[in-house]
């Protein structure tokens, strides 16, 4: 018989649980920003499944990188609204 394959869910949740020697070495604010991070990755855990990355990890990470450029594109987006602004009432 073949192996039987984990859900991705499963791998997920064994990945982060091998880090959870690093998360205790943390800070406590830095343990909530680990544990934001890994709770980003589980956003995109169907990319997972259907990448079948055997290294469950880069898969989580690029999730991580994923939700952080959004974040950071919609940063960008609101300072350029801002300054846009205050270059308009600058001029009234």
């Amino acid at each position: 018989m073949g192996r039987t394959v984990l859900p991705y869910s499963h791998v997920w949740e064994e990945e982060r649980g091998r880090w959870q020697k690093f998360r205790r070495a943390l800070r406590r604010h830095d343990q909530e920003q680990f544990d934001r991070l890994f709770e980003l990755a589980r956003l995109h855990l169907q990319a997972g499944v259907y990448a079948a990355n055997p290294w469950p990890l880069e898969s989580m990470l690029l999730s991580m990188l994923l939700e952080h450029q959004k974040a950071l594109s919609a940063l960008e987006e609101h300072l350029r609204m801002l300054t846009r602004r205050d270059r308009e009432v600058k001029e009234i």
